[in-house]
């Protein structure tokens, strides 16, 4: 009995799925604005984020080389690191950006 509907449900996706993708083809080109609206959003959220991470790693790495000034090269050294890669996020998600809007 459930293979049955399983099948049913697929055969009636498998038949709506044409009729979907003749639609988004129109309705494409008149929402073309909104992609301009999610892109500012998207953008200001991937640095909103990084910049409280990059916040959060800085008052971290400032921290320990306060408790363990010996350790200050090696704590800088993962700092940077760190730091490259959450600004990275922030510069894919602008390529992405450039991507979609083009």
């Amino acid at each position: 009995m459930r293979s049955k509907r399983a099948l049913v449900l697929l055969a009636a996706l498998a038949v709506a799925t044409p009729l979907l993708a003749a639609e988004e083809a129109a309705a494409a080109a008149s929402n073309r604005h909104w992609i301009w609206i999610s892109s500012g959003f998207a953008m200001a959220f991937a640095s909103g984020i990084c910049g409280l991470a990059q916040g959060r790693a800085v008052a971290a790495a400032c921290e320990a080389m306060g408790r363990n000034p010996g350790a200050a090269a090696a704590i800088r050294f993962a700092l940077i690191l760190g730091l490259a890669l959450i600004e990275s996020l922030a510069l894919y998600t602008l390529v992405i950006i450039l991507m979609q809007v083009r």
